[in-house]
């Protein structure tokens, strides 16, 4: 994977807010691998979004996650355990290709402790995810069901899109 300078991505007329957002799953790689390479890139001088200290108090989360995906260059996606498990996950990876798909936007895909194949074919962590997605779907409404349905099979193909792309495997790695 190359490295990108900081002064690569940044421009005085820029018109982004980050150069870099990190999609991760927290409960997995909050407080290990993702905040150090959180600290490392904002050490290199990458304006660097995190959902947890990138949000205000009271702003709708959403929206915030929206934008900064929009008005940013870069998206680092960590790709865990239970990354699947997460619908704000998966709708977040969604938004993430629409963008890198109308515009170009760099995805850079990190496997941690996770094998690519698991998230392009949603196999062990990633089956059981959709798994416990779907049997939640069933238990909604009979008219969200057409609309859950079509949300299940586009966080299938972004999962499949995201792992087709050249990425950082960090399986057996010790420390993070």
């Amino acid at each position: 994977m190359a490295i990108v300078r900081s002064q690569e991505i940044s421009s005085p007329n820029s018109h982004s807010s980050y150069d870099v957002v990190l999609s991760f799953r927290g409960e997995d790689t909050r407080k290990t691998f993702t905040d150090h390479l959180y600290t490392a890139l904002v050490h290199a001088g990458f304006r660097t979004f995190r959902d947890d200290d990138g949000i205000e108090r009271g702003e709708n989360i959403k929206f915030e996650l929206n934008k900064a995906i929009q008005e940013s260059k870069i998206s680092i996606v960590v790709f865990s355990k239970d990354y699947a498990s997460s619908s704000w996950c998966l709708d977040e990876l969604v938004m993430i290709l629409e963008r890198r798909r109308t515009v170009g936007h760099v995805v850079l895909p990190v496997f941690y402790q996770v094998d690519p194949s698991h998230v392009r074919n949603q196999k062990k962590s990633f089956k059981e995810a959709f798994m416990r997605h779907e049997e939640r779907f069933r238990a909604e409404a009979s008219e969200r069901k057409v609309e859950w349905i079509g949300k299940v099979e586009e966080w299938k193909a972004a999962l499949r899109e995201a792992a087709n792309l050249a990425g950082m495997n960090l399986q057996n790695q010790t420390g993070g």
